[in-house]
């Protein structure tokens, strides 16, 4: 069993922050990641041989290529052992792990391997919020950091006529990148009404640590406008249409509270670009045990942790978006504030030391705080309105195929149905291969709603491993004696 005093799962900046920071302090690092090169989404680089005038990211990237930390790239981290979890006796088929370690479970192409880590730090990022309407399952129907993803990584447009449509405001800085890569634009809707939308804008300003956000916002919105693009406010999804593929997008307009009312615009696309927010990627911590709590606006079901990004669980640290969505830059800084942690309980760090390099991290941190709690207040997803878009036909679980109106009728036929779990029990939602990320968030919605509850009452999925799909020959393999 391969051993390392600290573990991070996640290339993104707040992986990279936490295993530069600690690697060079002396620490025996190792960075797992299921991508094949280091960045994490925001920074997902394009292959070498693109000629591109400027990569982001590029200073991180280039600390990490001489930083003396370890990486297995195409590996995902699908279980972690040795807490408080089921299946602990997993972690130790390969003899006795050792003292204060946890062992964290990996899928590679050839099979299964565990890794004994000192110390664990999490560091997943986000996926964007599934928002399931009539049409949503239709190709040509994509996430908006799916198409940013096929933009930044191959240069390559998933379609020819656009559509974006959602509450973020990084649609305006996806529709910029579509138009420079020779993209159709029919139109962008937000679902925010055209003043909080500018008000926003006015706000950002005073945060001049944040100016290149700023300046990113501020060139969607010129780009729309300088190509004359349509650039609807107080508007949501309302239908795809199609028949075997996307063909158009109704819209509907909405009021303050997102009450919709009948389509009122129907825009002819192939390609759907769905942006209302996101989801921050808290499973493996749950499954580890990690405390987590809800929060509407950042992210779902977040992890609790202390001043030195430490979770409920000792040797477990988090940082970036499962903390609560905010960005890369604070995502930087809060994996240096956890590098500093760890290093702290490994002994490298006096404490007094540990306090003293924390204090102009934690300074930073707090003046990034500002900019997320402009954006979480104004570009907040309301949810409850957002799960009403979906009809009685439309699937919400689209591993199970079980659609809304299976789901209502479930929750009035038996009203001892009250938690997430419970409903998966008896209607098998979450149970498919995405192992509940598409579903989790509309079926508590949806749960809530029928029991007069929060969702933060009705609870997530619990989570198991495997956390993410993995082959059960290569399962079976790991588990067979010799």
């Amino acid at each position: 069993m391969d051993e390392a005093e600290l573990v991070v799962v996640g290339g993104g900046p707040a992986g990279l922050a936490a295993a530069i920071v600690t690697a060079e302090h002396g620490a025996d690092v190792l960075v797992v990641d299921e991508q094949h090169a280091l960045g994490g989404q925001i920074y997902r680089q394009p292959p070498a041989s693109f000629r591109v005038a400027t990569r982001a990211g590029a200073d991180l990237l280039q600390r990490a290529e001489s930083a003396p930390f370890r990486t297995r790239f195409g590996t995902t981290a699908w279980g972690v052992f040795g807490t408080t979890t089921t299946l602990d006796s997993f972690g130790s088929l390969d003899g006795d792990v050792p003292d204060g370690c946890v062992v964290v479970a990996l899928a590679e192409a050839d099979g299964i391997d565990r890794v004994a880590a000192r110390r664990l730090l999490i560091a997943p990022g986000a996926y964007d919020l599934p928002v399931p309407f009539p049409g949503w399952t239709l190709p040509g129907v994509m996430a908006a950091g799916g198409v940013q993803a096929f933009v930044k990584s191959q240069r390559f447009l998933p379609g020819r006529r656009f559509v974006l449509a959602g509450a973020h405001p990084l649609l305006l800085v996806i529709a910029e990148q579509l138009e420079h890569e020779g993209a159709e634009l029919a139109a962008v809707a937000l679902a925010q009404p055209r003043p909080a939308v500018l008000e926003s804008l006015r706000d950002l300003p005073r945060l001049r640590s944040d100016a290149a956000r700023l300046l990113d916002l501020v060139r969607g919105l010129r780009t729309l406008r300088r190509r004359s693009v349509p650039l609807l406010f107080s508007h949501v999804i309302a239908r795809a249409e199609g028949d075997r593929e996307l063909e158009a997008v109704q819209l509907a307009a909405v009021d303050a509270a997102w009450r919709v009312g009948e389509p009122t615009t129907r825009l002819e696309c192939d390609t759907l670009a769905v942006g209302y927010g996101f989801v921050a990627s808290s499973e493996l911590a749950r499954q580890a045990g990690c405390a987590v709590r809800y929060d509407s606006s950042g992210g779902g079901w977040v992890v609790v942790h202390d001043r030195w990004m430490r979770t409920s669980i000792p040797s477990i640290f988090v940082a970036g978006e499962i903390t609560g969505i905010a960005g890369a830059d604070q995502a930087y800084e809060e994996g240096q504030l956890a590098a500093l942690g760890v290093l702290r309980d490994l002994g490298r760090l006096r404490a007094d030391e540990a306090e003293r390099l924390a204090g102009p991290v934690r300074r930073r941190l707090q003046a990034r705080a500002r900019f997320a709690t402009i954006v979480r207040r104004r570009f907040a997803p309301r949810h409850h309105a957002l799960v009403a878009l979906a009809d009685d036909e439309t699937l919400v679980c689209r591993c199970e195929e079980i659609s809304a109106g299976a789901l209502r009728a479930a929750l009035r036929e038996h009203p001892h149905l009250a938690t997430a779990d419970a409903v998966k029990l008896l209607t098998r939602t979450g149970m498919g291969p995405c192992q509940g990320r598409l579903c989790m968030h509309a079926v508590a919605e949806l749960t809530a709603a029928a029991r007069g509850r929060t969702p933060a009452e009705v609870g997530p999925y619990t989570a198991r491993p495997p956390t993410k799909p993995i082959r059960l020959g290569a399962l079976a393999d790991a588990a067979a004696p010799g």
